[in-house]
């Protein structure tokens, strides 16, 4: 099964935790009559909430309107009246009393309205075409790119509600001594409730330089989370939900998928826009055009755009998704953007609005859902003044606990706008909940599916759970148990220990590891540790020496023939590492270690050396490793970190110096690897993940110590491996493979009839390997005739899977379709395989 990182399943168990929770429905119903002379007015727009378009066109003086979510304001619009909006609540939710003005003429903008879709012979004669070019011509820029100096302050937040809790949810038994949280929500006009169940404020502030150099920098200063103070698990798998948006990109990035943007230029192959009208945009007279995408069932949003009449500027967009979103866990998708236009080459964001409805099994409407909502205020901008070269580097108050603990007069000065009355219940309601057995259980048992560690009691977790039980040739049925010290996400230090026990080869095998981090500033630690394992070797090129990981390739339920290419391996190791700059790292590794074969009549590592036929290899190394993860983004600042999902790439470059005669070391050596991993968008047209890895022996070594292309024989999904190789088939002293897999995210798929109900994803993938393997390499070992490296032809597969397999909103299963292109004639191949496993995911 491919495994995810903790991110993936804090944000799928975290859905999943507050399940029974959640629906979205509501009521409100009144008059509406003009203001002078107080008869009743039909024909009148109504809008809810943020909708851009009208929800109810009312044909008399009464409503009723009904909505999926909690409506907290409503718009009254029509035309040659002044628009009137009021905020509801669930006291005045029902006989609103709606007074609408009739505007003066003056007020009155140029109305160029059209009804449905209009028809067009081509695209030139829609009005909506020639606006558009002026906006792809007047294209503009990020304008912090046009000054030397920039500052500016930004007000983060991020809120969950829980919504459609009738009286029968609430009697349920999983609420039993929690019932008081029913306090905390706020009724609706249906009578049901609406329940927050998470909100975290934050506040950063941003410097830049452009010139003489570039350098940048956002600091968080302010933060205040509702209940999960101590994980920050939770609250960065919250944020890492949002991605800022640049309106005049081509392609959208939402959860690490492409949505066509509806102002990029090549937006009339997937949108219709409609010209409906022009009207005042803080005081700036702006064409109002309607756009809907062509086909409802591509990644695409339906909305409004507000273009300014003279400089052709965005000034606000607002995207809707449509009924048919193709994503995991995501019934809509609603944004609103706003834009401040300083010049006629740039803008500047002034407010981001991001609301999801998620729902982890159904996305039928009104099926029970989460509302996560996220909004971005940007202020006190400003712009070539000069900056203490100070606020650029890191500092170590920055990474202290306390260092965003403000009180409230602090937040009542930062919010743009106060609280509501919900908001403010929920500091209170989970502060109350964590005081609570029963809520503090259920917390539990998410934190341990979601890091799989059980945590026995203070400072001690067991685990990893999932990894207790495995079987391979040696061992046979094996059983694995081991814990490790954990006080907090935020711990300096750590210990981990395992034990396994075979119970055919009736050995106990062990590993245990130390690491203290000194400095959270630059991350300087150390580490240490020691192992006694049977390992597959070859199941990575550019892998690391740490010692208490473990491979998995040793421990296969269902694979195809047997694995016999096992070894048993010794090995201490010492580590320093050290962070001089933002998510660089230079680490160097002390090896000492030996290799045996764990089978040695199937499998033989035998070697010669002067002479002479040894069956052990004895090695100690030093490993210097520059390791680049730009852009990337982590969840805290300890010795151990989870990384957010995002297109972040990982380059690592290593060099291993080999040294004989060190501990009874055999071999002198050297050795260079190169790993570049990198997901990309690439439009409407989907992502492609790239995985390239290089390396070089400058030096013979025998078979343990080789390069070994790696294999997956087991039926589940191994990511960056090849699935129709057999172990050791292909060993080599220079080799580069190259990985390319893209996800088309429903494409093709979408336009086949019936199969497109089914919300498949397509993937295709292909798969190269190409190395060298010197005679004195094969020479050196007894059985080296045995093995060769791809350096006839580029090996390669190929191969399609269907991802996004499943039910409703729960999609995590995918399926691999893999053919072998050549090296065809060799004995013990397979031309054809099938892999299938879990791929949690947006």
């Amino acid at each position: 099964m491919m495994l995810n990182n903790n991110l993936k399943h804090n944000i799928l168990f975290f859905f999943l935790f507050f399940t029974g929770f959640v629906c979205a429905q509501n009521k409100a119903s009144g008059k509406i009559v003009d203001a002078k002379n107080k008869k009743e007015i039909s024909k009148v727009d109504i809008f809810i909430n943020n909708d851009t378009n009208p929800t109810l066109t009312t044909t008399s003086g009464s409503f009723a309107i009904q909505s999926d979510s909690i409506i907290h304001k409503l718009k009254f619009s029509r035309k040659n009246y002044a628009a009137e909006t009021l905020e509801i609540t669930p006291e005045n939710a029902e006989n609103i009393f709606v007074q609408l003005s009739q505007a003066k003429v003056s007020d009155i903008q140029e109305i160029v309205i059209t009804s449905g879709k209009s028809k067009y012979k081509n695209k030139k004669e829609n009005p909506a075409y020639a606006i558009m070019q002026k906006v792809w011509g007047h294209k503009r820029n990020n304008g912090l790119e046009k000054f030397d100096t920039y500052s500016y302050k930004e007000y983060e937040k991020t809120q969950f509600d829980l919504n459609n809790l009738d009286s029968a949810f609430m009697k349920k038994k999983i609420f039993k001594k929690l019932d008081f949280i029913f306090d905390y929500a706020d009724s609706t006009a249906s009578g049901r409730l609406g329940l927050p169940i998470f909100l975290n404020e934050a506040v950063y502030e941003n410097y830049g330089k452009n010139r003489p150099d570039k350098d940048s920098k956002r600091t968080l200063v302010a933060q205040k989370t509702s209940g999960f103070q101590d994980n920050q698990v939770i609250t960065v798998s919250a944020k890492n939900l949002y991605r800022d948006i640049n309106i005049y990109d081509n392609t959208l990035n939402y959860f690490d998928i492409g949505f066509q943007s509806p102002v990029g230029t090549d937006g009339f192959s997937t949108y219709d826009y409609t010209l409906t009208d022009t009207i005042s945009i803080r005081g700036e007279k702006a064409f109002q055009i309607r756009y809907q995408p062509k086909r409802k069932d591509i990644l695409a949003f339906q909305g409004n755009l507000y273009i300014d009449t003279d400089t052709y500027a965005v000034l606000g967009a607002t995207l809707k998704s449509t009924q048919k979103i193709n994503v995991n866990f995501v019934n809509s998708v609603y944004t609103q953007l706003e834009y401040d236009n300083p010049d006629d080459a740039t803008f500047l964001p002034k407010k981001l609005v991001t609301e999801f409805e998620m729902s982890p099994f159904s996305k039928k409407k009104g099926s029970k859902s989460i509302i996560a909502k996220r909004s971005v205020d940007y202020s006190d901008y400003q712009f070539n003044k000069p900056l203490d070269p100070n606020v650029f580097k890191r500092k170590e108050e920055e990474f202290d606990d306390k260092f965003v603990e403000k009180d409230d007069s602090y937040w009542v000065k930062a919010r743009p706008d106060t609280l509501s009355k919900a908001e403010q219940g929920v500091y209170k309601m989970l502060d109350q909940l964590q005081q609570t057995p029963k809520f503090n259980r259920m917390v539990k048992l998410v934190e341990t599916l979601g890091s799989r560690y059980y945590n026995a009691f203070k400072g001690i977790d067991i685990g990893p759970i999932f990894s207790i039980y495995g079987r391979n040739e040696v061992e046979g049925d094996r059983i694995r148990l081991g814990a490790r010290t954990y006080f907090g996400l935020n711990d300096p230090w750590r210990v981990q220990f395992y034990t396994a026990y075979g119970f055919k080869d009736q050995q106990v095998k062990y590993g245990v590891e130390a690491r203290y981090m000194f400095n959270r500033l630059n991350r300087f630690m150390i580490g240490a540790g020691t192992s006694r394992d049977i390992v597959q070797l070859g199941g990575q090129l550019t892998s690391g020496d740490g010692v208490a990981s473990r491979s998995l390739s040793s421990s296969t339920f269902f694979a195809r023939g047997e694995n016999i290419s096992l070894s048993s391996v010794n090995q201490t190791s010492v580590f320093a590492a050290i962070e001089p700059w933002k998510n660089i790292q230079f680490r160097v590794d002390g090896v000492m270690q030996s290799i045996k074969s764990a089978i040695p009549e199937k499998f033989n590592l035998m070697y010669y050396q002067n002479g002479q036929l040894r069956q052990t290899v004895n090695d100690s190394h030093i490993t210097f490793s520059i390791i680049a993860k730009p852009g990337a983004k982590f969840s805290q600042t300890g010795i151990d970190r989870y990384q957010a999902r995002n297109l972040a790439p990982t380059i690592v470059l290593r060099y291993t110096r080999g040294i004989e005669g060190l501990f009874n070391a055999d071999f002198n050596y050297d050795k260079l690897q190169f790993m570049l991993y990198k997901p990309f968008l690439l439009g409407t047209l989907g992502k492609t993940i790239v995985n390239f890895e290089a390396g070089k022996n400058f030096n013979t070594v025998p078979l343990a110590l080789q390069n070994i292309i790696p294999a997956n024989l087991s039926y589940g999904l191994a990511p960056n491996t090849f699935s129709q190789l057999n172990y050791y088939e292909f060993v080599a002293d220079a080799y580069t493979t190259l990985h390319l897999e893209h996800h088309f995210n429903g494409k093709i798929l979408s336009y086949i009839p019936l199969i497109k109900k089914l919300k498949f994803r397509e993937i295709a993938f292909i798969r190269a390997a190409y190395g060298s393997l010197s005679d004195a390499s094969k020479a050196i070992n007894v059985e080296g005739f045995k093995y060769s490296a791809p350096n006839e032809h580029i090996y390669y597969e190929y191969g399609f899977g269907i991802e996004n397999i499943g039910i409703g909103n729960l999609r995590i299963f995918r399926v691999d379709f893999n053919w072998r292109g050549n090296y065809l004639d060799r004995p013990d191949i397979s031309k054809f395989g099938v892999k299938a496993g879990f791929q949690v995911g947006f």
